[in-house]
């Protein structure tokens, strides 16, 4: 049987070295996180509704809470534990009812010593919603925001957050008020994203290429 021409061969090893670059994922200027419900207090489960987008700001980093309501809820309590931020720069938010400001009551999120490991606020990383009417002042809205804008440690980086909120050594808590027909509260960590299959397929390809260079050097 007949081999392809050095020449063909070069040219498919050429291309599925460029398709498996094409799959390896990159840092992108922007990440969105959702989250899982870490109590049970017997109310529903909102965690598909809520989000962060994580978005660079120069030398900052940007943290903007989305509630895309359809079971009625309102984020009132934002918290940070560790990770690679240093301090509150600024807050800000859509309007129309909505009003932060930072360090929240209570101090720690409300069952964070529940999660594992247990979920322990950062010193000054918190903000809720202003009373009264807190749960009115929280992100209770598909069509409301909130952002707190965050200053970095030292040499660290956007890259460095979004590792690090990958690895779980920063984590974000919310505690959602009014939440449907119950009118409860809940507590919700952001997810820790699973690896992803995209760098899996990445990787294979890159295989597939080191392994047909040398079948076809023979």
């Amino acid at each position: 049987m007949k081999h392809p021409s050095s020449t063909v061969m070069k040219k498919i090893w050429m291309l599925m070295a460029a398709l498996a670059l094409l799959m390896v994922p990159v840092i992108s200027q922007a990440d969105l996180f959702g989250f899982y419900k870490l109590t049970n207090n017997g109310n529903a489960d909102v965690g598909g509704q809520l989000s962060v987008d994580v978005t660079v700001a120069g030398t900052q980093v940007s943290f903007k809470f989305f509630n895309n309501v359809g079971i009625a809820s309102s984020i009132t309590d934002i918290y940070f534990d560790d990770g690679t931020l240093l301090g509150i720069s600024s807050i800000t938010d859509s309007g129309g009812g909505v009003a932060f400001s930072a360090l929240a009551t209570p101090g720690n999120l409300p069952g964070g010593n529940t999660a594992s490991p247990p979920f322990v606020t950062t010193g000054g990383f918190s903000l809720d919603s202003s009373a009264p009417g807190v749960s009115a002042n929280g992100v209770d809205a598909s069509t409301e925001w909130v952002a707190v804008l965050f200053n970095l440690q030292g040499s660290q980086t956007f890259a460095d957050t979004i590792a690090a909120l990958n690895d779980g050594s920063l984590r974000i808590g919310l505690h959602v008020q009014a939440i449907g027909i119950t009118g409860g509260s809940d507590s919700y960590v952001n997810r820790i994203p699973e690896p992803g299959t995209v760098l899996l397929l990445g990787s294979g390809l890159l295989a597939l290429v080191v392994v047909g260079r040398k079948k076809f050097r023979k």
